[in-house]
């Protein structure tokens, strides 16, 4: 098998540097260097061509992080080609658009359920069915629509004061009842 001349040169630095030699380290570095700036220039967009030397410096920090997890048995190049691999889908990943919808415009993307109001609206029916209709009519005008004491008492023709008494009984009615006292 015929080994590629760059590979035997660059395996050769890279087992003295893990034997501890600092100048075949020192070695080793500069050639990747020069190595990886084409290798990272071809891959990225004319906009993003200025990143090449990050990535550079990106992945000779790696290897130097990682120069332990290199096996000895195997081709350097490849081991390499690795590392460098992933820090350039690293910086696409980092470089590409997440689109994004804002808050207020996720109607369309999300159905309301509208079970729980019919649920609530159900029982709140049900509740008020135990206090007579007028005074049922009045709670759920001022409690639950909103409405003041005078236009729910206008719409039944009654004072403000004879609306205020009906509530008020209805309701201590209403919580005798759900309270386990006398009905």
């Amino acid at each position: 098998m015929q080994t590629d001349p760059t590979e035997k040169r660059l395996r050769a630095l890279m087992l003295a540097s893990l034997d501890g030699d600092a100048a075949a380290y020192r070695s080793l570095l500069a050639e990747l260097g020069r190595h990886l700036r084409p290798y990272f220039t071809r891959r990225l967009t004319p906009a993003f061509a200025s990143h090449a030397e990050d990535l550079v410096q990106e992945t000779l920090l790696a290897i130097h992080t990682r120069r332990m997890t290199y096996d000895r048995g195997r081709p350097f190049t490849a081991w390499l080609h690795a590392v460098a691999h992933h820090k350039f889908v690293d910086h696409v990943r980092r470089q590409s658009i997440r689109l994004t919808v804002p808050l207020e415009d996720d109607a369309p993307i999300f159905a309301h359920d509208d079970s729980a109001d019919a649920i609530a609206r159900r029982d709140l029916d049900a509740v008020l069915d135990a206090v007579p209709p007028r005074t049922s009519d009045l709670i759920r005008r001022t409690r639950v629509d909103g409405a003041s004491v005078a236009e729910a008492a206008a719409a039944h023709g009654i004072t403000e004061t004879a609306a205020k008494v009906s509530i008020h009984r209805g309701l201590k009615s209403l919580a005798a009842r759900f309270a386990g006292g006398p009905k």
